[in-house]
């Protein structure tokens, strides 16, 4: 009886190493897709800005993140929209909007909950159409 009793841990300990490492992994940053992708006007009706903003968030904001969902693509639809496109051609207008993007994401969650936890927005696609 013994034998198999040992031979039962010894076929254990690695599922539990492999259970803890699973457990550091998720335990860092990740990233939650705001989309598909937000589509919106611009100041000419005839453009259209696609955009595909990613957070970088770790712990519990990413339940706050997923909670939250409506009201951060609301606020940054109204954020986006009416802006005209030469206001976006560079890269340092486009950073500018990243940080206003950062900014707005930041109240809203604070606004409906905390944004402990939310750590940066990247933009994994942006398109002026």
């Amino acid at each position: 009886m013994r034998p198999v009793i040992g031979l039962l841990i010894f076929l254990l300990i690695p599922v539990f190493v492999a259970a803890q490492e699973g457990e550091k992994a998720e335990s860092g940053p990740q990233y939650i897709e705001i989309g598909p992708k937000l589509i919106v006007n611009l100041a000419n009706a005839k453009q259209l800005m696609k955009v595909n903003p990613q957070l970088m968030v770790e712990g519990e904001a990413a339940e706050q993140v997923k909670k939250h969902m409506p009201a951060l693509k609301n606020a940054l639809i109204m954020l986006y929209s009416g802006r005209k496109a030469e206001d976006l051609a560079t890269a340092e207008q486009r950073e500018a909007l990243r940080k206003e993007t950062f900014e707005v994401i930041e109240k809203t969650l604070d606004k409906y909950g905390t944004s402990e936890g939310f750590q940066d927005v990247f933009f994994s696609d942006f398109r002026i159409n």
